[in-house]
């Protein structure tokens, strides 16, 4: 329905204080009016850099505007070249993926000195990692006698991010707010979160583990508590959130947390088509979203809890009834949900209706051992992969698919539909879906991707927006790509 830490090293304490003096008594470095502090503070003389790695650049009025990264001492300059005497440099910092900056931030401001075409500014800390803030930095400058100004992409250095999906997962903490403990939205900050710890177990990066805690211990009493919510499909988001907490820190508090949610979902299955757990309290709608993730949340219990037998009846019933339901249509794909009669509304076959049902086949297989489960997940899985509507010219493409933002609950479908995916290509013998998972990662990569490794709604590109529900959405797909 729409709707790997690092520590300040001793002997680098001395030119980090060194450095901090002049920028206490100089003109305050962004909003804070503090320089950070990390391998070395910032306002460092480039001449010390161990590196330097240009990875976007502009021009104006016939200069030309670069960003230089120097990935080992994590810090970046600017420059401008080809210019004159008094023309302006300088840098922009970011902890939210350029979509705001300190507006007196302008670090290292320079003007090019008489005699010289050329001139950069000093060094500056890309990350805030002393307060977790993952940053990113971009240079501007502009001619001395012009008022135009130009500005490069915004770009990183390479910490964390020494894979596909590790820079993903570090561009997508750009959009955690370490305040609320929130990504954004509520039900795809459940599945962000997932995105995450599905990252921090597949690549082994523990960088972001925090965000596990911080989420629940924020969060744990709003809405209904225990993360429930009236949308039982939310509900269902967080339940699988938790559980993947569980398996990554082997804390009981987020099983705990994943059956209540678990149970808060099962007081909503009722007699209407035959049984099925409605969409919300109060909307009677049985959608095949909601009962997919039942489906895959009380499987996931069952394989977690010594000795059940709820969760696991619970979850064979949940797919008894969804076989039979007459959601999955004759083309082996899934529309919404029941129509008034309790037939097949005909609505729209969301990509994250035909992978849900994957992960959480395979869940309910690993209950019980019934080859016949995998068997019918295959079915599914070759129908969407091998789907015309769902993959125009071999990628997979969300219906109605938008081009201006990143901020509808679509832009997080075809995540899900890549996790499950991968969770059953994990599964099965071979490995049959790993050359689709694999295409589809190298498609996004070179077609959907900007130097700050953000992603849009198109993996098939252009590259048009950014934002949450597109980023983790491509993370789930390079997480299920990397175990493929």
């Amino acid at each position: 329905m729409l709707r790997g830490t690092n520590r300040l090293r001793p002997l680098a304490v001395l030119p980090c204080l060194l450095a901090l003096l002049p920028a206490l008594s100089s003109a305050p470095a962004e909003a804070a009016g503090t320089a950070l502090c990390d391998t070395y503070c910032d306002a460092r003389d480039p001449q010390y850099a161990t590196g330097d790695r240009v990875p976007v650049s502009t021009t104006v009025h016939s200069r030309t505007i670069g960003l230089h990264l120097s990935d080992n001492d994590v810090m970046g300059w600017a420059s401008i070249d080809d210019g004159a005497a008094g023309d302006e440099v300088w840098l922009d910092r970011s902890f939210d993926g350029g979509a705001s900056w300190a507006s007196g931030s302008k670090l290292g401001d320079t003007r090019t000195p008489s005699g010289r075409s050329g001139w950069r500014s000093q060094m500056f800390n890309v990350d805030d990692w002393n307060n977790a803030g993952v940053g990113a930095l971009r240079a501007c400058g502009k001619a001395g006698d012009r008022p135009e100004i130009a500005c490069t992409g915004w770009a990183r250095v390479d910490r964390n991010a020494w894979s596909p999906s590790t820079a993903a997962a570090t561009a997508l903490m750009m959009r955690y707010n370490r305040d609320t403990g929130m990504f954004p939205g509520w039900w795809t900050a459940a599945t962000s979160l997932t995105s995450l710890i599905d990252n921090i177990r597949i690549s082994g990066m523990p960088s972001y583990k925090y965000a596990i805690s911080r989420t629940y211990e924020k969060n744990i009493g709003s809405h209904g508590g225990n993360f429930t919510n009236e949308y039982l499909d939310d509900t269902g988001w967080w339940g699988l959130a938790w559980v993947a907490a569980y398996d990554a820190t082997g804390e009981r508090r987020y099983l705990d947390t994943a059956r209540a949610d678990a149970d808060h979902m099962h007081a909503y299955w009722t007699s209407r088509c035959g049984g099925g757990v409605q969409w919300a309290e109060d909307k009677p709608y049985k959608n095949a979203i909601t009962n997919e993730l039942y489906l895959h949340l009380n499987a996931a219990l069952h394989n977690r809890i010594a000795g059940d037998t709820g969760y696991l009846q619970r979850a064979k019933d949940e797919w008894s009834w969804f076989r039979g339901s007459g959601m999955i249509n004759g083309s082996r794909l899934i529309n919404d949900g029941l129509g008034d009669t309790c037939a097949n509304n005909g609505q729209v076959t969301w990509t994250y209706n035909q992978g849900v049902v994957l992960a959480g086949l395979t869940e309910l297989y690993r209950a019980t051992g019934d080859g016949g489960l995998l068997d019918e997940a295959r079915a599914l899985a070759d129908a969407s992969t091998s789907s015309g509507y769902l993959n125009p010219g071999g990628t997979p493409h969300e219906p109605y698919e938008p081009d201006s933002d990143c901020t509808t609950d679509g832009d997080s479908f075809k995540g899900a539909y890549a996790r499950g995916l991968g969770i059953l290509n994990a599964q099965l013998d071979g490995h049959p879906y790993s050359a689709y998972l694999h295409r589809q990662a190298d498609t996004a990569r070179a077609k959907d991707r900007n130097a700050l490794d953000q992603y849009g709604p198109h993996w098939a590109g252009p590259l048009s927006a950014t934002g949450n529900g597109c980023q983790h959405s491509a993370l789930d797909l390079l997480n299920a790509a990397s175990r493929a």
